[in-house]
C-alpha cells in the first residue's frame, strides 16, 4: 500500500494529481492519500481530505511506501517504522509555500537510505514504478530516542539546529 500525505497546512495539488494520475494507470496498487483543502478531487485513488493521528499511525503501520511533501513530521515518522519514503518538495516558485525551505530540506537529506527525493512528478512516478524494498529504511529506536541509523538522526537533527541529548 502506498500512503500520501500533504501536512495539515497548505494544499499539495500537484502531488496529489501526480499519484492519481499514477494510481489510474497502476489499479492494482492500493493508495490512500490524506489530501488536505485542496479544490482537487482525485479520481483513481481512496482519500480524506483530513486524518485523525491515530489514522495517521493507522496507514503509516500499514503501507509499504510513504509519499509526501518535504514535511519533518512525515519523514521522521516514517522512518521510525523503516518505511520507504518519496518526498516530493513543495517549492514557492509553483506558488506551493512561501519560501523554498522544502528544497532545503530534501537537498539536505537526499543520500539518506530509505528516502528517495523525486525532482518533478515524472521523476515521482518512475519511483513509484520502482517498488524495490532494498530502499526500505532503518529504523528509529524511540524507546532510547537513538536511531539505528545514526546518520538520520544526526543529519535531521544538524537541519533543524538540534543538539543531541
Amino acid at each position: 500500500m502506498i500512503f500520501a500525505t500533504v501536512g495539515t497546512q497548505l494544499p499539495f495539488d500537484r502531488l496529489i494529481r501526480s499519484l492519481d494520475e499514477w494510481a489510474a494507470r497502476n489499479p492494482l496498487v492500493d493508495v490512500f492519500a490524506q489530501i488536505g483543502q485542496t479544490d482537487y478531487t482525485p479520481q483513481h485513488i481512496r482519500w480524506e481530505k483530513t486524518i485523525s493521528v491515530e489514522a495517521f499511525r493507522t496507514n503509516l503501520d500499514n503501507c509499504d511506501t510513504v509519499v509526501a511533501h518535504a514535511g519533518m513530521g512525515t519523514i521522521i515518522s516514517a522512518a521510525e517504522l523503516g518505511k520507504r519514503i518519496v518526498i516530493l518538495p513543495r517549492r514557492a516558485d509553483l506558488g506551493e509555500h512561501r519560501n523554498d525551505h522544502q528544497l532545503a530540506t530534501s537537498s539536505r537529506l537526499s543520500h539518506l537510505n530509505g528516502l528517495v527525493v523525486a525532482e518533478d512528478c515524472e521523476h515521482l512516478s518512475r519511483e513509484l514504478n520502482n517498488n524495490d524494498n532494498s530502499l526500505l529504511g532503518s529504523r528509529i529506536d524511540t524507546s532510547t530516542r537513538l536511531a539505528v541509523s545514526p546518520t538520520l538522526i544526526s543529519e535531521i537533527r544538524w537541519f533543524a539546529g538540534l543538539e543531541l541529548s
